[in-house]
């Protein structure tokens, strides 16, 4: 990936900043994605210029509407003439408690969660085969152990770990897919997402007793992307070692 070109949706803030931030320190032109997001995109890509010129692009579009992927896949590619990789980081993220999931948030969370990701790699794919690179979805602990009252956002990702190792099948031997499984990194922005306490106790359930950093999330998605050439289909948990008690 050393010179690559790699496309990061949602790139804007917070773990999805980290990850371009950690790919591009570690040589990769970046091609930032954002929604509504545009100022911070903006000012992202000024401060990577200002480490290295010609290396970062930024790129606009709602991930929700599905026939708009394969154009923002073309934007990403005349940024730099290719496309090397796609780290699928963007997601909504919310509780939806069964009895009050209505057609809105299905679409929502499913559609940035899984739907997004696998239309994006269907478009980047001959890209990706061209230049042999490397896909990586960012998925959840609650993938396989879903979290109480967050269902939808529990199945989609569920079907993004799905689909990293069904595209890992279908894209071999030329393109590489793998998954990051974030545990509690950063909290969501606001307090109404957890009951009061259910902090101090997700801490205290992870054997390392504290949260993680973006730059822990980064770190796992450079490893498969620079250095890990034949390791496929595999989804690594990056949860301090949350995932052993939940």
């Amino acid at each position: 990936m050393q010179d690559g070109v790699v496309l990061v949706t949602g790139a804007a803030r917070r773990i999805g900043a980290a990850i371009a931030r950690k790919l591009h320190a570690a040589g990769a032109n970046v091609v930032l994605h954002c929604h509504r997001s545009r100022a911070e995109a903006d000012r992202l890509r000024d401060e990577l210029e200002g480490g290295r010129a010609d290396s970062t692009a930024v790129v606009q579009a709602d991930l929700l509407d599905t026939a708009a992927l394969p154009a923002l896949i073309e934007d990403a590619v005349r940024a730099f003439g290719r496309l090397d990789a796609l780290v699928n980081n963007a997601s909504s993220f919310y509780p939806t408690p069964f009895g009050t999931i209505g057609a809105d948030e299905w679409q929502d969370l499913i559609g940035t969660n899984l739907r997004a990701p696998l239309f994006l790699s269907q478009a980047a794919a001959p890209w990706l085969r061209e230049a042999r690179g490397a896909i990586v979805n960012l998925v959840d602990i609650h993938a396989e152990r879903p979290l109480k009252d967050f269902v939808v956002y529990s199945v989609a990702k569920s079907g993004l770990a799905g689909l990293t190792r069904a595209l890992a099948l279908e894209l071999g031997p030329h393109v590489r897919v793998n998954g990051v499984a974030p545990g509690a990194i950063l909290w969501p922005d606001g307090d109404e997402h957890f009951a009061p306490g259910e902090k101090g106790r997700i801490t205290e359930q992870t054997p390392l007793r504290r949260i993680g950093s973006p730059d822990d999330v980064a770190g796992a998605v450079k490893y498969l992307l620079f250095d890990a050439p034949f390791v496929t289909g595999q989804i690594l948990a990056v949860d301090g070692g949350r995932g052993i008690h939940i």
